[in-house]
């Protein structure tokens, strides 16, 4: 696999690679991300490796990530296909200014046009779901935006899958811009996105980004026992050290690190990192294939990530690492699988839906 073997994006013809390029590390306004230059060097080493899909979002380290990126695709806007974000509250005090609502869609977009220096965006995501605006609100106001120009793909990020399935049903009974990507954490710590999500993305065309793909980190080997019992200020946000967010989110736990001892086993008998086997394995994902995010602090971690592309895993080592991460299903997934129900519900007899 390479970054110049191009995958159409969902029910799109949008041609983008395989592995895209985060930026949230772009920018050291959060007290972790990589400084300008750094974030130059990982920039033109995807582009020369034939990567085109850069995603970012209005709230990265303040605005800087956009900025930054403005710069950077100055004179090669074409090459790249543009996904950014909105919903996250720029200014802190006023509520409108964050949301899924149409004025902070409409007034997110113009800005993150300003800041990328272009008159349109590739791909616009609604960030994360408020749970307060209708979703006739949300879909119309997407497909005004592709209307206008000033957009050209619609996308839905940390969304439940229940209200994506309503929004794209919605979408399609009213000839509106319809849905085409859906960006969720996934990694072989966060698996409970294959109970209704993964599902769902591939019944609705969506093409799915994962973003946190190493797990803040945890699955490249970067912590130990030792780290468990790390203490954060709870009002710092995304500010302080990525061990500071890998401890906030959850990341960082007795479970996790028993999962990443597997990868790093695995990596040790493969002569690969930890970090290219975790990606490696979200490579070979497929109904759907799922698309990594990848962002690094250092052009020397970046670098090492593109190595994933190069990894094959065999059967017996997939599962493997799906038997180190497994999750229970839940109801009513483990009960339609049980031999009794489909036994009744077949009679005895066999029956597949073609991929």
């Amino acid at each position: 696999m390479k970054l110049d073997n191009y995958l159409t994006l969902g029910r799109s013809g949008l041609r983008v690679s395989p592995m895209s390029l985060g930026t949230m590390t772009f920018g050291s306004d959060w007290g972790w991300g990589a400084d300008a230059g750094e974030s130059r060097r990982m920039f033109d080493l995807y582009l020369e490796r034939g990567g085109n899909f850069i995603d970012t979002a209005n709230f990265y380290t303040n605005g800087s990530a956009e900025t930054l990126l403005g710069r950077f695709i100055a004179d090669r806007r074409e090459s790249v296909v543009l996904a950014t974000k909105y919903t996250l509250n720029m200014q802190p005090g006023n509520p409108n200014a964050g949301g899924n609502h149409r004025r902070n869609m409409v007034r997110s977009v113009e800005a993150s046009l300003k800041r990328l220096g272009t008159d349109y965006i590739d791909l616009l995501y609604l960030h994360i779901w408020d749970n307060l605006t209708p979703i006739d609100e949300v879909m119309r106001g997407f497909d005004d935006l592709v209307r206008s120009g000033k957009v050209l793909y619609a996308g839905i990020s940390d969304t439940p899958a229940w209200q994506v399935a309503r929004m794209q049903t919605l979408a399609d009974l009213r000839g509106w811009t319809p849905l085409v990507a859906l960006q969720i954490e996934h990694s072989l710590i966060e698996r409970t996105v294959e109970r209704e999500l993964l599902p769902m993305a591939h019944e609705l065309g969506l093409g799915v980004m994962a973003w946190s793909p190493l797990g803040s980190g945890v699955l490249s080997g970067k912590y130990t026992r030792a780290d468990l019992g790390h203490a954060r200020d709870a009002a710092s946000g995304v500010t302080g050290t990525r061990k500071d967010v890998a401890a906030g989110n959850g990341a960082l736990s007795e479970r996790s690190l028993d999962i990443a001892g597997t990868v790093a086993q695995v990596a040790k008998e493969q002569g690969r990192s930890s970090a290219q086997i975790a990606l490696a394995w979200l490579l070979h994902r497929t109904a759907p294939v799922v698309m990594p995010i990848i962002g690094a602090r250092t052009f020397a971690q970046f670098e090492d990530n593109l190595g994933a592309l190069d990894v094959q895993l065999d059967a017996a080592t997939l599962q493997r690492l799906d038997t180190a991460s497994a999750i229970a299903k839940g109801f009513p997934h483990d009960f339609m699988a049980l031999p009794m129900t489909q036994g009744v519900v077949f009679g005895g007899t066999t029956a597949r839906r073609p991929a």
